[in-house]
């Protein structure tokens, strides 16, 4: 990660990434349940110190490490369940929409 998280734009990632399903052919999927992905990577985001600006300039994000976070607390939580294969495709997502606005960098 490279630049300033406040950049981020929930609702415009949320655009972005349902797009991004629907190329992928997932579409029954709705806004609530990636506004709580996207919540709960903050919360992996927060919980790894990957939002310091020093940290976040040398992060390295291991994405299954953070899958089985988002769904040990989405089991916890028991709001609603999500296939991993649908969970992984929202996860490349954000992660395109996280390149496409200069926070990610390849």
């Amino acid at each position: 990660m490279s630049k300033d998280l406040l950049e981020y734009d929930d609702s415009d990632a949320i655009r972005f990434i349902l797009n991004y399903l629907k190329q992928q052919g997932i579409e029954n999927v709705c806004d609530d349940k990636i506004q709580y992905i996207l919540d709960l990577i903050c919360e992996y985001y927060e919980k790894c110190d990957l939002l310091s600006e020093i940290k976040s300039e040398e992060a390295q994000i291991e994405e299954s490490d953070m899958i089985n976070y988002i769904n040990a607390v989405m089991q916890k939580e028991n709001i609603f369940s999500m296939e991993e294969s649908t969970l992984e495709t929202i996860l490349d997502g954000e992660y395109e929409y996280g390149l496409s606005i200069g926070i990610y960098e390849k």
